[in-house]
């Protein structure tokens, strides 16, 4: 059975918090994705079908989810410019 790419981004770009006290908010882990989609040059799918996609995997509001791997890095540069 193939992953779909809404697995894939959970499994690189996320780790659940052992204490489940951080979360990614809806606007963090949908920018999350779009710098996923970027590094693994994944070409992004509508924001829709992604919010339709995490409504059956996580809670979009209390997820437990961290960041991890290049993609975090990536959505911190560009969210944050002033830290390069």
């Amino acid at each position: 059975m193939a992953v779909s790419q809404f697995d894939q981004f959970l499994y690189d770009a996320t780790i659940c918090d052992p204490d489940g006290e951080s979360t990614l908010g809806p606007d963090r882990l949908y920018g999350l994705y779009i710098s996923w989609c970027a590094v693994t040059n994944t070409r992004p799918r509508r924001e829709r079908s992604f919010w339709a996609a995490m409504r059956r995997r996580v809670d979009p509001a209390h997820n437990g989810l961290r960041m991890q791997g290049p993609a975090a890095a990536d959505y911190l540069l560009s969210s944050y410019p002033n830290l390069v």
